[in-house]
Parts: structure tokens; sequence; C-alpha cells
């Protein structure tokens, strides 16, 4: 339940951990600032560590970004909000070049760029999340974990975490996106990252269009599936987790869940999953989301219960 951390998903773990690495570099009178691009659940993060540490923080988000999200950013602390470019790539190249190099002009700070996903002590906090699965699952081996990726740092993590144990060949890896945010997909079936031309998913959190090379080279892994369910698919799996355990969450999020309903994920193993099975959703959260937003989806889903069920596929 990633819904839970302090900035409201996973992302507190991976930014947390590399902020905590990046400051024990630093002298104690170097006046660190730190910079963060993100299509918001980064961002957010990157705030809410900083304010931990009593440090300022700049994020740069896209204009895809929305001003519900936006406005939690800001809220939370940040020294300064920025909307800039079409995608995060965009927003991540005017940070670098423009956004840190004039605030270092101005006013000496030392910059400390925070990636949103693309850093292995990012991958390293994440990977504590298999820790705690272990113990919460008193150290049994769990047969199968579902998790969503969007530039892959919480997957990176998740098999980080799986290596460290001894099995990171042997647990089963569903690795969830939306269509239109699929870049783990294209460049599986590439052979080579790929990097799409645009997100199109209402997923936005996944709107990274390209994931990271150890992404690429993990889910190369046998035991490892990637997945790709449509948006209306994860707007199930969003609905059911608000009527089951009034717990609301993002797209990015539900994609998960819904990989679990209409026997999506027998048809993605090719089995059923037999009840003795440990199989674990990581419900990576996100604050990207409303009641109206969760009623327009309750809507959607019900539309689309008419038609035949999802098949969800495996690229």
């Amino acid at each position: 339940m990633e819904n839970l951390q302090p900035s409201g998903s996973f992302k507190s773990r991976g930014i947390g951990h590399y902020l905590l690495t990046q400051l024990s570099t630093l002298s104690p009178s170097s006046n660190p600032h730190i910079f963060s691009s993100s299509g918001g659940n980064a961002g957010l993060a990157s705030v809410h560590a900083s304010r931990a540490l009593s440090l300022p923080c700049t994020v740069v988000v896209p204009f895809s970004t929305s001003a519900l999200m936006v406005s939690k950013i800001r809220t939370a602390g940040a020294h300064a909000v920025i909307q800039h470019g079409a995608t995060w790539a965009d927003a991540d190249a005017y940070l670098r070049e423009i956004v840190m190099p004039t605030q270092h002009r101005l006013s000496g700070e030392v910059g400390i760029y925070t990636p949103p996903f693309d850093h292995v002590d990012i991958w390293t906090g994440n990977a504590t999340v298999v820790s705690e699965i272990v113990n919460q699952l008193q150290g049994v081996r769990p047969s199968i974990i579902i998790c969503s990726v969007g530039g892959g740092g919480l997957f990176n993590g998740v098999m980080q975490g799986l290596d460290t144990l001894g099995w990171g060949h042997t647990t089963t890896v569903l690795a969830l996106e939306t269509a239109g945010a699929a870049s783990l997909s294209a460049s599986l079936a590439a052979g080579h990252l790929i990097t799409l031309p645009g997100i199109t998913s209402r997923a936005t959190s996944l709107g990274a269009t390209r994931v990271t090379a150890k992404t690429l080279e993990y889910a190369q892994r046998e035991n490892v599936k990637s997945v790709v369910l449509e948006d209306h698919e994860a707007a199930e799996g969003c609905v059911m987790l608000a009527d089951e355990e009034r717990v609301m969450v993002e797209l990015a999020c539900g994609v998960n869940v819904g990989l679990l309903l209409k026997g999506r994920i027998e048809r993605v193993l090719g089995r059923t999953v037999d009840k003795e099975e440990r199989l674990v959703v990581v419900v990576c959260g996100g604050s990207g989301v409303t009641v109206e937003m969760l009623a327009g989806w309750r809507e959607e889903v019900t539309e689309v219960g008419a038609l035949p069920n999802g098949n969800g596929h495996e690229a």
C-alpha cells in the first residue's frame, strides 16, 4: 500500500534514499538546493523529502501534468513549480539546461539534480518494498509480483530486491503498462530501447516515453512478462479498490489491480492461479486522483461493462 507513503506514492522510497545518499557527499556549508523533473508524483516526493531535510526544492513538470498535481506540489512546500514542454523529457532537459544553471548563477546554491526514476540509488530505495514483502510473508518467496512500469524505477527496484534474495529468476514479475504509454512493451518488441513519440494514455504517471536501459535488461528475463492493458481496464482496478478497500489511486496504479479482474491474469499466464500461490500486487499509489475523477471512471467502467471482457496481452 504505497499510497500510504508520505508523498502518497512509492516515489518516497527511492527519492528519499537518493537524496540522503547525495547529501552525504556534500559539506555542511554547501547550501544545497534540490531540483526535480517529474510528471507529478516524483516532484511531490522530492518536495516532501526536501521539507524533511529543511532544504528548498524546485520542480519542473510538463504541461501534461494536471492542475491538481501542480497545486499539490506547491501546497506541499515547493520553492517553485515550473511548467515546461509537452513531455517529461522536455521538462527534464529544461531543468538541467536552463533552470539549474540560472539558479546557481543567481544564488550560488549547489544544485542536487533529482531524476524521477533513472538512478541506481533510486532503485535501491525502491528495493526496500521487496524486503517488506518478505517480512510480511515471513520469508516465503512470492510466486508472482505485479507492478506498473513508467520509466522503470519501481520495477528496477523490485528486480534488484529479488536479486538480493536470490529470487530474481524464479519469482514471476508482471510489468504493467497502459496502451499509449507502453514504452517497455515497444522496446521488447523491437529488441532495443524505443522512445515513444508521445503519451496518449490517461495514466499520465506512466508517461515516460522511454524506459531505462536496466529496465529493458531486466524485462528480457524469462520470469518477467510485459503486460499492456487499456485505460478503462485500469479504471476498473481503481473502482474496485475504492469499493472493496476504500482506497483511491491513479490509473497508473489501478492497472495493477485491473489485471486481476475478468480472468485477465489467467490469460496472461496461460494458466489458472492456484489459491495457495503468494501473489503480491504493489499498490504504488499516486496523488493525482479526486472523488470526481473516480466517479467519472465508475461511469466509464459501467458503460464499457456491456462490451466483451478486456483481454490484456503479453508483450
